[in-house]
Parts: structure tokens; C-alpha cells; sequence
């Protein structure tokens, strides 16, 4: 006997993984659809006039967070600029092919796109950086250089909000990351909905509450165009090792995700702690805890030949900043301070 939908009494096809509640395709998209807009407008994530970069890989995510932005940006006029903006690591085989979905999808959603890619920014590839130091913390340098391309890509076209598809899953991957590694001062940040500090540009998850089967079920029955692949550098990811475990416990409960999001919200840390104190980068001004941002103290070790200096402990770290001390600044790291400085007014003029 066919199973009804708990929302209209029609025939179900789906169970949500979030409750375990059947529903029809219909029903689906409308609770879907109204949970997003929920989280949006309880947080106060938008205001009316702001341009909003959208994060776009071509994946599932990213691809159901432009549609989905879109969608409610109409239906309840938001009154947001959207900008796809998509960071190009320059990894053979992977990133080029994602980038043609994306420039399906800007025709499809009808917003202007730009393309900022790490040989611009940083003088180096994911390609030439795996090359040097192997496939070891190869994800450690992307992502460090992957977080600020977004930001300084953002400021090239005047955004006042970045928008990230980090769903559920994500955030809930990051807090056990962060508790196994013993990093409070993230743990403290990766649960927040809405991050940004003084003279950065805001980010905002609109995801969070989102389960990632659910995305993928509504990326399904859509028929969005999206890009399935996995990164050909990310098997071997620590953060694979955490989403095994999750997986594991979203089979026995599968409320687990959002429990773990909460318990990372919920921890408190002792008065007595250190934590980092925020400063900015002494050589491209970016956002940092040290002298030196992370970018900087990897482009510094990659250009001198000694990528492996830059990740880990922190004597390793002193090493980097006396060869930097010791000399003039690399190229590539004037470069990225200049492209920090000069907005490029071209860029935004074209797209709006």
C-alpha cells in the first residue's frame, strides 16, 4: 500500500532524512524551500540593496544555493545584487570541467559570474603546489588560499556578503575536526551562521540546518545541472575521516548531525585561556593572529623551495619568518597585497 505524504495525503516518494518524514516531490520542495527562508530571514542574514557573491563551484551545493537564492530572492524580494563568484585552483582534470558547469549555470540563473584563479592571486596552482610538496597537506594549502581568494574576489567587485553552501553535514565534519585537533579558537567560529570581523567582508551559511542528502535529493528531482566529481587531491583529507564517523552516527540517529552542531555552539572555554588575538597581516594586510598571515608564510615556503616549513608547528613558523625578515618580499606576495589594494573597478562596471 503506497505510503502518503504527511503534509497533503498524497503518495510519498521520498523520506527526509532530517526526520524521517514522508513527502510527496511537491511537499518536499515547499518545506525545503521554506526551512532556507526561515533560517534566512530569523538570522537577519540580508538587508535590502546589498550585493551578495554566491560561492560557485558547480557542485551540489553550490549549484542548489545559487538556485535556491534566486528563487527567494523573487518570491519574497529580498531586494539582493546576486554575483556568482567562482575561485579557479587550477587542478587539471577537475577544476576546469566544474568551471563549465558554472558557466551553464550563470546562463541558466541569468547572474553575471567572475572567475578569480590562484595563478592570479598567488603566482601558483594546485597543480604546481602538489608537485612540490606532494599529496600530503596539499588541503591545508588550498584551503587557506581557497578562503582568502573569496574574500579578496568579494572585494574586487564591491559585495558586501559572501554566501557559502556549508550545509549541516559541514559544519557538524568541522566541530569534530576541531575538538580531535584541539583548536578552541576555530570551534568557536565554525558553528556561527554569519562570520566576519572588522575590515572583512561577512559570510553567511543560509545551509546551515540543511542535511547534505537533502540537498542532493533536491539537486535530483530539480534536474539542476551540477558537477559530481570529487577533487582528484582530496582521498586522503582529514576531514574524510570525520565524515566516515558522522555517517556512521547518522545511521544510528540521524538527529546526530544537528546535535553536534548545537554541542559546538553550547562549549564555553575557560576565562583563563589564551586565544589568538586578531590582528592584520604586516605584509598584505589580510586578517591574521601573527605577523604574517597563513597565505603569506605558505607563498613565503613555496617560492623559497621550503613548503614543508610552512605547515605545522609553530618553531617551523619562526623559521619562515626569519627567512622572511632576511629579505626582500617574494613577487607573488607584492602581487597579492597590490590586487588587495587596487579594487578593480573594470570587473564590477562589466557585471552590473
Amino acid at each position: 500500500m503506497p505510503i502518503p505524504c504527511v503534509e497533503c495525503g498524497k503518495r510519498a516518494i521520498l523520506k527526509r532524512p532530517k526526520n524521517r518524514k514522508e513527502l510527496c516531490k511537491e511537499c518536499f520542495y515547499t518545506v525545503f524551500e521554506a526551512e532556507i527562508h526561515e533560517t534566512i530571514t530569523s538570522y537577519n542574514l540580508f538587508s535590502p540593496g546589498e550585493t551578495i557573491a554566491i560561492g560557485a563551484s558547480g557542485g551540489k551545493d553550490s549549484t542548489v544555493l545559487a538556485h535556491i537564492m534566486k528563487t527567494l530572492n523573487e518570491r519574497f524580494d529580498y531586494g539582493l545584487n546576486l554575483v556568482l563568484l567562482s575561485i579557479d585552483e587550477g587542478i587539471s582534470g577537475y577544476r576546469d570541467d566544474s568551471l563549465e558547469t558554472v558557466k551553464r549555470n550563470q546562463i541558466q540563473y541569468d547572474l553575471p559570474l567572475k572567475i578569480l584563479s590562484y595563478d592570479e592571486l598567488y603566482g601558483w596552482t594546485m597543480d604546481a603546489i602538489v608537485k612540490e610538496i606532494g599529496m600530503k597537506n596539499n588541503c591545508t594549502f588550498c584551503g587557506v588560499f581557497r578562503r582568502q581568494a573569496l574574500d579578496r574576489g568579494a572585494a574586487m567587485l564591491k559585495c558586501d556578503k559572501i554566501v557559502t553552501g556549508h550545509n549541516a553535514d559541514d559544519i557538524a565534519e568541522t566541530v569534530l575536526m576541531n575538538i580531535l585537533r584541539g583548536d578552541i579558537a576555530r570551534l568557536g567560529r565554525c558553528t556561527a551562521i554569519s562570520t566576519g570581523s572588522e575590515g572583512l567582508i561577512s559570510r553567511c551559511k543560509p545551509f546551515k540546518f540543511t542535511y547534505e542528502k537533502e540537498i542532493v535529493m533536491y539537486a535530483h528531482f530539480k534536474k539542476l545541472d551540477y558537477f559530481t566529481t570529487e577533487c582528484i587531491y582530496s582521498p586522503n583529507a582529514y576531514r574524510g575521516h570525520a565524515r566516515t564517523f558522522l555517517k556512521d552516527l547518522e545511521k544510528i540517529r540521524p538527529r546526530a548531525i544537528l546535535d553536534i552542531i548545537k554541542s559546538g555552539e553550547d562549549m564555553s572555554v575557560k576565562d583563563e585561556v589564551k586565544m589568538p588575538t586578531q590582528t592584520t597581516c604586516d605584509r598584505c594586510g589580510y586578517i591574521s593572529s601573527a605577523e604574517l598571515c597563513k597565505a603569506c608564510i605558505m607563498l613565503e615556503g613555496l617560492n623559497r623551495g621550503r613548503p614543508e616549513l610552512s605547515v605545522g608547528k609553530n618553531n617551523k613558523r619562526k623559521k619562515i619568518l626569519k627567512m622572511s625578515s632576511d629579505s626582500a618580499a617574494t613577487d607573488s606576495i607584492t602581487k597579492l597585497s597590490s590586487l588587495r589594494q587596487n579594487v578593480n573597478t573594470q570587473d564590477v562596471a562589466e557585471m552590473f
